[in-house]
């Protein structure tokens, strides 16, 4: 086992404290996993060696990609740009209908891992024209340690960094992010208690909303997203609950994503009903949220900005691709002059695929 300490991606975890000569527990995320000498966390990727915690994933991505901004989704943040996308292995949840099973089932195996230094990343994403940096794919709180590093270097070289997490990061994990300069994050909100304990591998819902409400109070651009999945969060009750939390946590000018599931990984459930989506739209609209938004379905109305006053069309997207941008520069509404919460500059990005003409 002490072998495993000369491999490059095990380091020293940030967060953690010892409970005993032997066992420590992480301070990761809130499963906050007491593990014995010799054994893995929950997430497989935090190893005790000797009474001291490794993370086993220091600098090993499984993926490395420029990404548009919108896909994350990001639609408030940022608008058109691309960000240096970048994960690693497995999760801290147990998603049944996870889209990147193939990276978040995956336990990370040191001896075969390669290596990555932040500098890399931060100069290929300066060489792309990146506007930014974003852990997404899998579940980024797991590359923690790594991606402190790598969002102190990016902020100082003016490229905003960002997460797309389940939000079940501890409150100190959340701090050290925000700190080293972490200033967007995206959320998401898979129902109500039971479809956390049921689905996600029984964690605790009011945890994520906790980090939902302490994002907001940091200073963080937050966006939640809800993966509508049919059968299992998509009748009135959740919807409601969802939408009244989301109010009260995360306030109405946080923009909520009701997004369209379709089956994967081991759930096989019809996708989920477009007028399921338009409803869960036109609730959360009736309800006081001023910018929700229909995910996964390229071409429809509800996937665009309007002026929560007036109704103007602000941002018409196809997709994640920006067709049409009429937020004024300094954030208004060029019909009635309401203020539009949006983070950054828009930038006019060239696509390498048609889109419909306006």
């Amino acid at each position: 086992m002490h072998g495993l300490l000369t491999f490059p991606t095990v380091h020293r975890a940030v967060l953690y404290e010892k409970i005993s000569d032997d066992a420590v527990k992480c301070g990761l995320c809130e499963r906050r996993c007491v593990i014995p000498n010799g054994r893995r966390g929950f997430c497989k990727t935090r190893l005790n060696v000797d009474g001291e915690l490794y993370t086993l994933v220091y600098g090993d991505l499984s993926a490395l990609e420029s990404r548009p901004i919108e896909i994350k989704p990001f639609f408030h943040y940022w608008p058109g740009s691309t960000a240096l996308t970048f994960s690693t292995w497995s999760c801290n949840f147990e998603c049944r209908w996870c889209q990147n099973h193939h990276l978040s089932r995956r336990a990370p195996n040191p001896a075969k891992a390669s290596f990555t230094r932040p500098e890399k990343v931060l100069n290929q994403a300066l060489i792309s024209g990146d506007k930014g940096l974003c852990a997404s794919f899998q579940e980024p709180t797991l590359l923690t340690d790594w991606a402190l590093q790598l969002f102190k270097a990016g902020r100082e070289r003016g490229l905003y960094c960002c997460y797309v997490s389940n939000g079940y990061m501890t409150l100190q994990a959340l701090k050290l992010l925000k700190d080293s300069g972490m200033d967007g994050i995206k959320i998401d909100m898979k129902g109500d208690g039971e479809v956390y304990r049921k689905y996600c591998g029984g964690v605790d819902v009011e945890k994520v909303w906790r980090n939902i409400r302490e994002a907001k109070r940091m200073g963080l651009h937050v966006e939640v997203v809800n993966l509508v999945v049919t059968g299992v969060n998509d009748d009135e009750s959740c919807l409601t609950w969802i939408i009244e939390r989301h109010l009260k946590e995360a306030g109405a000018e946080t923009p909520l994503h009701f997004t369209r599931y379709y089956p994967a990984y081991k759930f096989s459930n019809p996708p989920t009903e477009i007028g399921t989506l338009e409803r869960a739209y036109e609730m959360a609209k009736k309800a006081g949220v001023q910018y929700p938004y229909i995910g996964n379905v390229p071409g429809h109305k509800y996937e665009n900005t309007y002026c929560p006053r007036c109704g103007e069309l602000l941002i018409k997207r196809f997709g994640y691709t920006i067709v049409k941008y009429r937020v004024t520069s300094k954030k208004r509404c060029p019909k009635c002059g309401q203020r539009i919460p949006i983070v950054g500059e828009y930038t006019k990005r060239r696509e390498t695929f048609g889109f419909p003409s306006l």
